[in-house]
């Protein structure tokens, strides 16, 4: 006879280094301690460890933090997050692990998920973990990491990066956008949503780094996009052209796309893309609307438009992406995605 399966929470094991951001450390714990089953059951479990036996870590501000586990919490780990941290060592002068450090990763699990904010890439680098992969940090060290660590694929404009197994977020408030992307592809968009709705934050940020880097405040006079984006957001179902945007502000097309990539990171149309995905990954997982109607509300006009467009964004086909949903399992997903379409 068949017995039911023991709810277990999925374990998220955060590193504390000496030198971390109090900051990036308590994203996890606020991303993910926040989702809950429809039996009030909390989603994940989180738990905070050093590489030392239980006790103060340093912090990059004037106070240390008691952490009551020690590297052997990292054994009991389903994914691994290590935040950013800014104490001088080898690890970010020379790219290669301290024994102590080498020996807390050593207790990882085979299998087990690994994250990274800001420059903690660097831990996951310096073990190889990244060797052969994509991987982002914040746009400042992006450069410096790519000289460390050379068998790396650094890409600096994405706000994260997806590979499956291994994740890897840009600096600071990026780690949310990290955090909030591994919820929705763990248990689906609408639980992502309720945590962002609560922790005041967007479900989902526009562009990539690109839009952060050397760019001069805009005068206030100066005309935006905003208006346009707005627009066509309310008729992602039907056909927007380029022109029509760049109507909605009184600009040239020129100068829209111009200003558009300005503010948001992406080109207009790879932003379009990106918001219908989004439109489609909501409507599959709430609705009983067939594909067709999801695709045409969605704005891609057919099924095989939207169905080429999933593949490429999220790596699953519109019915197998309704079915890991709206299974009530809410399973893992299983597809690769970076925080830009570009």
């Amino acid at each position: 006879m068949a017995t039911e399966r023991t709810f277990r929470p999925h374990r998220v094991v955060v590193l504390a280094l000496d030198g971390l951001l109090p900051f990036e450390l308590g994203i996890p714990h606020r991303i993910f301690g926040r989702p809950k089953d429809t039996e009030k059951r909390h989603l994940y479990e989180v738990v905070t460890c050093s590489i030392r036996p239980p006790g103060p870590v340093e912090t990059d501000a004037d106070f240390a933090i008691q952490v009551e586990h020690g590297p052997e919490t990292l054994a009991t780990a389903d994914t691994v997050v290590v935040p950013a941290f800014y104490e001088s060592g080898p690890v970010h002068e020379k790219g290669v692990l301290t024994a102590e450090l080498a020996a807390a990763l050593a207790h990882i699990r085979p299998g087990t998920r690994l994250a990274s904010i800001c420059n903690g890439v660097s831990v996951l680098a310096a073990a190889g973990f990244l060797d052969g992969r994509p991987a982002t940090t914040h746009w400042a060290d992006a450069e410096r990491l790519q000289q460390l660590f050379p068998k790396i694929r650094v890409d600096p404009d994405v706000l994260f990066i997806d590979d499956g197994d291994v994740l890897t977020s840009a600096g600071v408030a990026a780690g949310i956008d990290l955090c909030l992307h591994i919820v929705r592809r763990d248990h689906g968009t609408a639980v992502a949503n309720e945590v962002a709705r609560r922790t005041v934050v967007p479900p989902h940020r526009d562009g990539g780094q690109a839009q952060y880097i050397h760019r001069p405040v805009p005068d206030p006079q100066q005309a935006t996009t905003t208006s346009a984006r707005a627009w066509a957001l309310g008729r992602l179902h039907e056909p927007i052209q380029l022109r029509d945007m760049a109507e909605q502000e009184a600009m040239s097309v020129r100068t829209f796309t111009r200003r558009f990539r300005e503010e948001v990171g992406v080109s207009p149309g790879q932003w379009l893309t990106q918001q219908r995905v989004e439109r489609a990954r909501h409507l599959l997982e709430s609705t009983d609307l067939s594909v067709d109607q999801v695709a045409r509300d969605a704005g891609f006009g057919t099924a095989q438009s939207m169905r080429q467009h999933l593949q490429t964004a999220l790596g699953v086909t519109p019915t197998a992406y309704r079915r890991t949903f709206r299974s009530g399992n809410g399973g893992t997903g299983g597809y690769d995605e970076v925080g830009t379409l570009r």
